[in-house]
């Protein structure tokens, strides 16, 4: 049994990071069993610091990109075999992508915008006692936007944010076109990795400037509902 290590749900997800909803949605599109263990305090036992990390049979994968690597060396699984050479470069160059350009989009429009800040701090903080309900969240967020700035993100306006956004969101579906996946006639690691990043800003619970750009995009909306409706409908 492999148990997943995240979050937890947040904004309608079952987990409010891209990187732990990649490896959720590659388990159930995979068919392998496993259980979730989703709470902050996850990071505390993180071997990385950062979540997610799963465990099985006592081994322990941390960081999602080496857990879709030991996922797909699983006898039986093809979300990668059924792939060309190139079809397997193209889609980690384009995972890469988003791992270092729109997760950043990502934490700007939740942590820094203040169009969502009010929401985020009661996400993930309204929980807390006073005064740390108030402490906590002013500290994380100095920080996530003290991080945005040193990746280069936050030194743009929120414009020209939203413009990188969109070379992204213009990219993807530019590529998807008018199939039903990135590659092939069935699900693939690219679907998984797309899926977890578009999911936070289609499918979230959330309405800011962002997440209404991402949802104009007809062909990436029908991508992520399609999906999310066959393997989360029974979650």
């Amino acid at each position: 049994m492999i148990t997943l290590y995240g979050f937890g749900e947040g904004f309608g997800l079952v987990d409010a990071s891209p990187f732990v909803l990649k490896i959720d949605v590659y388990l159930r599109i995979a068919g392998l069993e496993f259980e979730r263990k989703s709470e902050i305090a996850n990071l505390r036992t993180a071997p990385k610091g950062k979540l997610p990390y799963i465990v099985e049979g006592g081994k322990t994968i941390a960081d999602s990109a080496f857990i879709l690597d030991y996922l797909n060396s699983k006898p039986g699984v093809s979300l990668s075999s059924d792939l060309s050479p190139e079809q397997r470069a193209q889609a980690y160059l384009i995972a890469k992508s988003l791992d270092e350009n729109l997760y950043w989009c990502l934490l700007y429009s939740r942590w820094i915008s203040d169009q969502t800040w009010p929401l985020t701090k009661t996400t993930f903080f309204g929980s807390l006692p006073f005064p740390m309900n108030h402490i906590v969240p002013t500290i994380v967020r100095r920080s996530v936007r003290s991080a945005v700035f040193k990746q280069g993100l936050g030194r743009h306006s929120d414009s020209e944010i939203q413009q990188i956004f969109i070379y992204s969101l213009d990219s993807l579906s530019v590529l998807l076109g008018n199939k039903s996946y990135f590659f092939n006639d069935k699900p693939s690691v690219l679907d998984v990795c797309v899926f977890g990043f578009l999911a936070q800003f289609i499918l979230a619970d959330i309405d800011n400037d962002f997440n209404d750009i991402a949802r104009r995009y007809e062909n990436l909306a029908s991508f992520c509902r399609n999906i999310h409706k066959r393997y989360y409908s029974q979650a």
